[in-house]
């Protein structure tokens, strides 16, 4: 079984451990209303992805359904 001769101090520990860390993500701005998003993922804010509006629609009615009709 392998055992380390010296012990290792807590600066070499931590300089190889240091490729672990978190980097920041990748962030784009949308050129229209200059808000800050991730690249190829929906706009929160604003809802749009690809300058086509996915979410935050107007509630659109059912096909089949009718708007007059009353509900029960």
């Amino acid at each position: 079984m392998a055992v380390p001769k010296r012990r290792v101090s807590h600066s070499r520990k931590k300089l190889r451990q240091s490729h672990q860390a978190l980097t920041v993500p990748a962030m784009a701005r949308d050129k229209a209303t200059k808000s800050w998003h991730r690249p190829h993922h929906v706009d929160l804010r604003t809802g749009l992805y690809r300058g086509k509006q996915v979410l935050f629609k107007d509630d659109q009615a059912e096909p089949g359904s009718d708007p007059q009709a009353p509900q029960a």
